[in-house]
């Protein structure tokens, strides 16, 4: 009979880039450890999964204005505290370069290579009027069930 590994969930409420740079640094952690790891991405942490680039997707005039007002994707996060009018994060991304740190696309990527499963909760999604067309590639969708089926098996529940 086989050992099973330790799970992880983390849930990313938080759409600011450092608070999301935390979540995908102890993320990569875990699974370094060799846990299970489930990152649960709901409502502002969504605009983490959000694709760079505009897609167009048929969308009524509520879900385009929240689509306008969100930031779309990794570069255009700011900073929970200190955020100086977007000077925050430039200067944020610069000092991790600098010490050669792995920026937030980097994180997710490696997060991926690792096999941490990436949800997107499909109830917030329908709530902004995001479409998985928005979103990244070679993520999960569920709702809050699943991710409290994740998390009742896990020693590790973070709230980021």
């Amino acid at each position: 009979m086989g050992e099973s590994k330790e799970k992880t969930t983390i849930v990313l409420f938080s759409g600011e880039l450092d608070k999301a740079i935390a979540a995908f640094i102890i993320a990569n952690g875990a699974a370094a450890y060799d846990h299970e790891v489930t990152i649960f991405f709901t409502f502002w942490g969504l605009n983490v999964l959000r694709k760079d680039e505009s897609i167009v997707v048929k969308k009524g005039f509520l879900e385009k204005m929240f689509g306008k007002m969100m930031p779309r994707g990794t570069e255009k996060l700011g900073l929970s505290k200190m955020n100086f009018g977007g000077m925050g994060p430039k200067m944020i991304k610069h000092v991790m370069k600098k010490h050669q740190a792995l920026s937030l696309p980097q994180l997710i990527e490696l997060a991926q290579e690792q096999g941490v499963k990436l949800v997107a909760c499909t109830m917030t999604m329908d709530l902004l009027g995001l479409q998985q067309e928005e979103l990244l590639d070679r993520i999960h969708y569920a709702g809050v069930a699943a991710y409290l089926g994740d998390a009742a098996d896990a020693k590790v529940n973070l709230f980021i």
